[in-house]
C-alpha cells in the first residue's frame, strides 16, 4: 500500500481529539535515500543514524509544534509518485491536550470555557 493511503488511513482511525503523532518511515531502496531526504525535509523529518527506520517525523492535529497532517499527506505522496516504497510505523499518539494561550485578565468562566471547547 501508498505510503500516503496508509497515513490517512492513520489519521482516519484516530479519535477527535488527539493532538500530536509520531511516526517512523523507511524506504525499500537505500540508494534513493537521499532523493526521499529532499520531499521529506519539507514535513522537518529527522533521520535517524544506525537504527532500523530512516527518519522519525512529528504530526500535529490542530496546534503545536510539529508538521501539520495535511503537509505530511503530501510529503509522503511525493515519495508514492517518485516510485520510492516504504512502509510507516506508528510509535506514540497523544490526545486530549489543549493549547496553552495567554489569558491574562481573563476571567475563570472564560478560561473554562475556552478550554472546554478546545479539548472536544
Amino acid at each position: 500500500m501508498a505510503l500516503a493511503e496508509t497515513f490517512q488511513e492513520v489519521l482516519d482511525s484516530l479519535p477527535d481529539d488527539w493532538t500530536d503523532l509520531e511516526l517512523d518511515v523507511r524506504i525499500h531502496d537505500e540508494t534513493r535515500y537521499v532523493n526521499a531526504c529532499v520531499y521529506l525535509s519539507t514535513v522537518n523529518a529527522q533521520p535517524y543514524s544506525k537504527h532500523d527506520w530512516h527518519w522519525n517525523i512529528l504530526v500535529a492535529h490542530r496546534f503545536g509544534h510539529a508538521a501539520a497532517a495535511p503537509a505530511v499527506h503530501g510529503a509522503l505522496k511525493l515519495l508514492d509518485d517518485a516510485g520510492m516504497e516504504g512502509e510507516l510505523q506508528i510509535r506514540e499518539v497523544r490526545s486530549g491536550r489543549v493549547e496553552v494561550v495567554q489569558m491574562w485578565g481573563r476571567p475563570e468562566s472564560v478560561r473554562q470555557e475556552f478550554k472546554k471547547i478546545r479539548s472536544q
